[in-house]
């Protein structure tokens, strides 16, 4: 098999009314590009515009899948220390 590279992300955006969204995608650029055109996820269409302020990176999709699905169990509190760089 070729090279894993890091092509998957897992990101998260402030909303306008100060929510936080998870999503994952390959093109984290453009899908925020769509989430501010109100062509992303219905949970941020009329929250726009929306503020990337975290992203990570993977090598699968079925590890950036796993990730996004741990950090949508965060409370507000520990998804904000994850913003600010102070969770684990």
């Amino acid at each position: 098999m070729g090279d894993v590279s890091d092509d998957h992300f897992v990101y998260v955006l402030r909303c306008a009314d100060e929510s936080l969204y998870t999503g994952y995608t390959t093109d984290v650029e453009r899908r925020v590009d769509e989430h501010d055109c109100g062509e992303g996820a219905k949970y941020t269409r009329g929250r726009t515009p929306v503020e990337l302020v975290h992203v990570e990176a993977f090598g699968s999709r079925s590890a950036a899948m796993r990730r996004e699905w741990e950090v949508k169990q965060l409370s507000r509190a520990e998804k904000e220390a994850l913003v600010d760089g102070d969770a684990p």
